[in-house]
């Protein structure tokens, strides 16, 4: 059976020029706080990596401290920006777990951003609530993600930032789902700290990076070494530092067939579309790669199930819920009621190729159409 996978959101394969950078960091050995000649080669090629992840998001090297992962990332900005002063938070109501838990668990008051019924965030309520904000409550804070790790839904990150820079806050902005999917600009975005995940990328898991700004004073969480411009101690996991700046440098780079598997992915959109299935943020922009359908009485996880029996590997929203009966914080937010239970996301990456799109549209009508035979004998029954 061909296995066909379409969950890059949860984690991409890993990119060949990746592997083969952790395989040489791993066969160089060393530890990059030594002074000898092994040591101040760890050194140097985690600088390279450093650069690389730089470039993609078009920040300068010493404006990158890297983390064990996005979430690490995301938590150190929340952290940091009550350490240095913010009295209450506002947190977009689509974040991932990590940023609405991490807020939860700081000790302020925190409010929710809501969003409109594709999924992108009033920025009339921010621009509002921003006005009617008091000397009391501390410097804004204001977290939001660049593109949602569910629907796809782009945010207007650049509008966002404008409206928080106006008030003299601080904008967090979570690109872990929008890196290598589309343009990220750190400086014209308007933000002051940005959060990266290697293995959304083609890189190895466990590495990831925070962006930051002199006008974010960064408090380290972890305590001991100088390592990572002395805000992060502990000795570098250097082969996922290089295997993470090799695939930013190829997430840089693009990849040419962009056009013909997005127009394969429209393709099935429009087959499950006739089926009946409604597509989750139609009137928004979607990042390229990434499609949300729901259909009324399928559940999600019986279409998981089905497509997985035919080798097509996909998810029922964000990779840190599986597994969980819980209805997706993301979708309620969005107003789909019962219908939040019924979403599918399927999000190919670097590796894709038109004709998977081709066989997850044909795998998902047949699976369909079996579910939809089972409920039929059921009524007659």
């Amino acid at each position: 059976m061909r296995r066909i996978y379409l969950d890059y959101n949860a984690a991409a394969p890993i990119r060949p020029e990746a592997r083969d950078a952790a395989l040489a960091a791993l066969e160089a050995g060393g530890n990059a706080s030594s002074v000898h000649a092994v040591g101040r080669a760890a050194r140097s090629v985690i600088e390279q990596a450093r650069a690389q992840v730089a470039a993609l998001v078009g920040a300068a090297s010493n404006e990158i401290v890297f983390t064990s992962g996005g979430s690490e990332a995301n938590c150190l900005a929340i952290a940091s920006a009550v350490q240095s002063g913010a009295g209450r938070l506002i947190v977009g109501a689509v974040e991932h777990p990590c940023v609405l838990d991490a807020a939860a668990a700081c000790g302020r008051p925190v409010e929710i951003l809501p969003v409109d019924g594709d999924g992108v965030y009033r920025l009339d309520w921010l621009e509002a609530r921003l006005a009617a904000w008091k000397a009391g409550d501390g410097r804004p804070f204001v977290a939001v993600m660049a593109v949602n790790h569910e629907t796809g839904v782009v945010q207007p990150i650049a509008s966002a930032g404008a409206l928080v820079k106006a008030r003299g806050g601080w904008l967090h902005v979570d690109a872990v789902a929008a890196a290598g999917r589309i343009p990220l600009s750190f400086p014209g975005m308007g933000a002051h700290t940005l959060a990266l995940s290697g293995h959304k990328i083609g890189a190895a898991p466990g590495c990831g990076a925070l962006v930051f700004t002199s006008e974010a004073p960064l408090r380290r969480q972890i305590h001991g070494g100088g390592q990572e411009l002395g805000l992060r101690a502990g000795s570098e996991n250097i082969p996922g530092i290089v295997a993470f700046g090799a695939a930013a440098s190829c997430a840089l780079r693009g990849a040419a067939p962009v056009a013909e598997v997005e127009a394969a992915k429209e393709r099935a959109a429009r087959r499950l579309l006739e089926a009946g299935a409604v597509r989750v943020g139609s009137g928004a922009e979607v990042a390229p790669g990434v499609l949300c359908l729901a259909m009324e009485g399928f559940a999600s996880h019986l279409q998981v199930m089905a497509l997985d029996l035919d080798g097509v590997m996909v998810s029922a929203g964000a990779a840190c819920a599986s597994g969980k009966v819980t209805r997706s914080p993301v979708l309620t937010a969005m107003g789909l009621g019962d219908l939040a239970d019924c979403a599918l996301r399927v999000s190919g990456g670097w590796a894709t190729k038109p004709a998977d799109w081709d066989v997850f549209a044909e795998a998902w009508l047949s699976a369909y159409q079996r579910h939809s035979a089972r409920r039929r004998l059921k009524e007659v029954a």
